[in-house]
C-alpha cells in the first residue's frame, strides 16, 4: 500500500471505527506485507532471559514483555519506524478522526514485543493516561499479530467489555497480519482475560503501539485522573477471584492516596 492509498484506506474506514461498539475501534487484516511479517517472527526474542526484560507476574496480568527496542532486530525496527512514521500517522488521524496532532512514543513505553505463554491472562482494565517521560496523554492503541494458524480453541481472543463492565462486546482473534486498534480513554476496558489454551509449543505474540497527543478532549478520562501513569483493572462479576480484587483494592487505593514518586515504585514492583 502507498501512502496515498494508506490515507485513502483511513478516510474509507473513519465511519466504521468511530461507531463502533463498545468505543471506538477495530481491527484490519492482511495490511502488511506477510514475508516481512514472517521475517519479524524469526527475530522475535526468547522473553524473559534478560534483565530489561518484563515478566508480569501478579493476579492481574500473566504476560512477557520486551523494554524499549533494544530487543529489536533489523527488520523489527524497520517495521516499528514505519509504524511510527508520518504516513502511518496520518492513515490513524484520518481514520480515529483525532483532532490533535498524533504523537508516537520513541521509547515504547509499554509497547514492542508482547507474549503470553499457555496459561496466561491479561485482566480487563484501562490504560495510564500519561506517558511517565513525554507527559503527553495517550490516546491510540495498535498491536500487530504474529501468530499463524491460531485456531479458535486456543483461545487469547482480545475482548473489548461495555463501559459497566457489564458484558463483552467484541472478541478479536489474534490471528497472524491482523492489525487491532482502539481509542484510550478511561473507559475503553480490553483485555486478554482468560487463561491461554494453546499448545505447550506455542505462545501468543503480538507487536505493541501506542500513540499520544499534547491535550485531549474533555470527558476522555474521569475527573482527578488525568495524570494517572498506571493500569485500572476491573474484576467481571462471578469469572475473577477474590485475590484479584483485594490486590486492586489496595493499589489503586496506593495509587489515590501517595506521591507520584511512590506509584511508580509500585508500578515497578507489579511488572517484575
Amino acid at each position: 500500500m502507498t501512502p496515498a492509498s494508506l490515507i485513502e484506506f483511513g478516510k474509507q474506514n473513519h465511519e466504521k471505527y468511530i461507531n463502533a461498539n463498545p468505543f471506538p475501534s477495530g481491527y484490519f487484516d492482511d495490511l502488511f506485507n506477510p514475508d516481512m511479517l514472517r521475517e519479524i517472527i524469526q527475530e522475535f526474542p526468547e522473553i524473559g532471559n534478560t534483565k530489561d526484560d518484563i515478566k508480569y507476574e501478579n493476579p492481574n496480568e500473566l504476560k512477557l514483555a520486551t523494554k524499549g527496542e533494544y530487543r529489536f532486530g533489523e527488520k523489527t525496527k524497520a517495521f516499528v519506524h514505519f509504524l511510527n512514521s508520518q504516513p502511518f500517522l496520518e492513515f490513524l488521524q484520518q481514520l480515529t478522526g483525532i483532532k490533535e496532532t498524533l504523537i508516537p512514543d520513541p521509547y515504547f513505553e509499554g509497547g514492542g514485543f508482547h507474549e503470553i505463554k499457555p496459561g496466561g491472562y491479561l485482566k480487563m482494565h484501562v490504560d495510564f493516561h500519561k506517558h511517565k517521560l513525554t507527559k503527553l496523554d495517550r490516546r491510540l492503541n495498535i498491536l500487530v499479530y504474529l501468530n499463524e494458524d491460531w485456531k479458535e480453541e486456543y483461545g487469547g481472543h482480545f475482548e473489548l467489555w461495555e463501559r459497566d463492565m457489564s458484558k463483552c462486546v467484541t472478541r478479536i482473534l489474534p490471528q497472524f497480519n491482523r492489525l487491532a486498534m482502539f481509542s484510550t480513554t478511561d473507559f475503553s476496558w480490553h483485555g486478554l482475560p482468560d487463561p491461554l489454551t494453546c499448545p505447550p509449543d506455542r505462545s501468543r505474540r503480538s507487536i505493541a503501539l501506542y500513540y499520544y497527543t499534547n491535550g485531549r478532549p474533555e470527558g476522555e478520562v474521569n475527573v482527578g485522573d488525568k495524570a494517572r501513569i498506571t493500569t485500572t483493572f476491573a474484576t467481571r462479576d462471578g469469572q475473577d477471584s477474590g485475590k484479584m480484587k483485594v490486590f486492586n483494592s489496595m493499589v489503586n487505593l496506593a495509587n489515590d492516596l501517595l506521591p507520584p514518586i511512590i506509584v511508580k515504585a509500585i508500578k515497578k514492583f507489579r511488572n517484575t
